[in-house]
């Protein structure tokens, strides 16, 4: 029997699921970062601003930047390791994967990049101080496998930050449905011609643990020292956790 997950509210199979996705951030690369600003009114970079600080890179580090998209904390995690550090920027998803790498390379960053499965990370165990995801996680299947992965390649001491829109506060819960259901699609269409990616969007966020959920999923993962922040009255939250 196949397995079956969600896509937005949809029941698909999980294999249906991963091309859906894909699908998804194949058309919207191009306009993520135009978009991602009027979505959130620039608030995106300020919750990332947040999660930087949080993870403290300092020189030296090794970190890896999970669901990397276009290279944000990438940039900046580079930019704090220095030359003794490493960096990497890894997605799933080849377009967005590609957006990321050239806009590193303009900066001057020879950060390396790899596409790869957050499922099944291709790097050794106790390897990272710190692995970042931001806004990625929602959109996998096997959330408990890609945190237990997450944990695995970090060293003893290293932090997992996951930054991700979350269960946001109940008084502003009908007012950011409206806005979710009906301008962010139309948003799409106008911007990226495409409705129905930023619909799956606004679903996905819906479907994903709130964040006492989460927080659990992190601690079964066997991470210490669970704890978030909620940004923006729960719009958004940031995760952290240690491996001891």
């Amino acid at each position: 029997m196949t397995n079956t997950t969600h896509f937005g509210y949809q029941t698909v199979s999980e294999d249906e699921k991963v091309h859906k996705v894909a699908e998804v951030f194949h058309s919207v690369a191009a306009k993520y970062d135009v978009m991602n600003d009027l979505m959130s009114g620039g608030l995106h970079r300020v919750w990332k601003a947040f999660t930087i600080a949080q993870a403290g890179v300092r020189p030296g580090f090794k970190v890896l930047d999970i669901a990397g998209g276009t290279g944000d904390l990438s940039k900046a995690f580079a930019r704090q390791a220095g030359p003794t550090g490493e960096v990497w920027l890894t997605d799933i998803n080849e377009s967005m994967l590609r957006v990321g790498r050239d806009r590193l390379l303009n900066k001057g960053l020879m950060t390396p990049t790899l596409l790869c499965d957050a499922e099944k990370l291709p790097f050794p165990s106790n390897y990272f101080d710190r692995v970042s995801v931001a806004f990625g996680l929602r959109n996998m299947t096997h959330k408990d496998a890609a945190l237990a992965e997450m944990r695995r390649v970090l060293k003893p001491g290293g932090k997992l930050l996951v930054l991700e829109f979350s269960k946001v506060n109940e008084a502003l819960q009908k007012p950011y449905d409206l806005y979710s259901f009906s301008v962010l699609p139309w948003l799409g269409k106008r911007i990226a011609n495409d409705a129905e990616s930023y619909r799956y969007l606004a679903e996905s966020i819906r479907m994903h643990p709130d964040q006492e959920t989460l927080k659990s999923m992190m601690e079964t993962a066997g991470l210490e020292r669970v704890e978030y922040f909620n940004l923006t009255a729960g719009v958004a939250a940031l995760h952290t956790g240690i491996k001891l």
